[in-house]
């Protein structure tokens, strides 16, 4: 059956619905995986950020199927509805599904990249084999919030909350033999107003792209920058929460309009960090949230936005729906892609 001749003949696009017993334009299991991993196999997705690479890889399997690419990708379920398949692009074998439970009747296409950032294999199975890899059947809920660019760096929190003012102190070298990691101490705790005066020469540097998925490495990067510029003599990163435990300060470098706060709101009361006696809530911390801008093989810092948890939702709003997303996580085997 010449399945993408007669998709291309049909005129339709992937978000109109086919049925299953249409036996000349749905196209069966094992037909979806040899057409997607002969079409896919060996396409390049190097250099492209996630979201652009999202967008691209969609737009490559609209092409390998016979169907019109879309000026731009609606959030449907899934969001290739003709075919009744949602894609997922696998540089390792945990898979997170956002926001909805497995369909035991779509389809789910993984695309999995090599080390070369090149499409080596595609594999399809139904929601039904895919749920017998979930462990804990429970979703992840992860909070989120708008960037808004202001264009010029911000200090949106003029002054500390109550509990930072009777730990703060006006010494500013007083973190050159402080290690980052350490709890805070009484008279150790920089003002935010200080924090932004030292922070706001980083505006106009640059850091390393490294590559479009390496978040890490380039927050490692921007972490040890801000460290420098504090005044502490060394560089630690545990990955802990807040970034900078010592100065309760949390880290965020943005280059798409989504931030990402992982676990932690910044409204939502919780006890943060116990230490001589004090209680310091999500309200206390204060974001450091420089605007990246892509260049090359450089991340050219723009502006600095520093605001406290108190002030952060008046400055970034959270998502709808309480702020938060959720994920699925499951882990493939091994052998899944062989």
């Amino acid at each position: 059956m010449n399945y993408i001749g007669n998709i291309k003949k049909s005129g339709l696009t992937i978000y109109d619905f086919i049925s299953k017993d249409d036996k000349d334009l749905y196209i069966p299991m094992n037909e979806l995986e040899s057409i997607l991993d002969n079409g896919m196999r060996g396409f390049s997705v190097a250099g492209l950020a996630l979201r652009t690479r999202s967008k691209v890889v969609k737009s490559e399997i609209c092409k390998v199927l016979g169907y019109p690419v879309p000026p731009s990708f609606k959030k449907t379920q899934p969001r290739f509805i003709g075919q009744n398949f949602d894609t997922y692009i696998q540089e390792t074998l945990n898979v997170q599904i956002w926001n909805e439970p497995v369909d035991p009747e779509r389809r789910y296409v993984f695309l999995r990249v090599n080390e070369e950032k090149v499409i080596s294999r595609v594999k399809v199975i139904t929601g039904a084999e895919l749920i017998k890899y979930d462990r804990t059947g429970t979703l992840t809920q992860k909070y989120q919030a708008t960037m808004i660019t202001r264009n010029a760096s911000m200090l949106f929190s003029k002054n500390d909350t109550s509990r930072i003012d009777k730990w703060a102190t006006d010494d500013e070298s007083v973190l050159v033999d402080v290690d980052p990691n350490s709890m805070p101490k009484r008279n150790q705790l920089l003002r935010i107003a200080s924090v932004y005066a030292k922070l706001l020469p980083m505006v106009g540097k640059s850091i390393n792209y490294l590559d479009a998925v390496q978040e890490r490495n380039r927050g490692a990067e921007l972490h040890k920058m801000i460290c420098e510029h504090l005044g502490y003599s060394k560089y630690e990163d545990d990955g802990s929460y807040p970034d900078l435990v010592n100065q309760l300060i949390e880290i965020k470098l943005q280059t798409s309009p989504t931030i990402d706060l992982g676990l932690h709101s910044p409204e939502d009361g919780a006890d943060v960090v116990v230490v001589s006696g004090t209680t310091f809530k999500s309200e206390d911390i204060r974001y450091v949230v420089f605007e990246g801008e892509v260049n090359h093989d450089k991340i050219l810092l723009k502006y600095l936005y520093l605001v406290n948890g108190r002030d952060f939702t008046e400055a970034f709003p959270l998502f709808k729906g309480r702020g938060t997303n959720a994920k699925l996580q499951l882990p493939l085997p091994s052998d899944f892609f062989d």
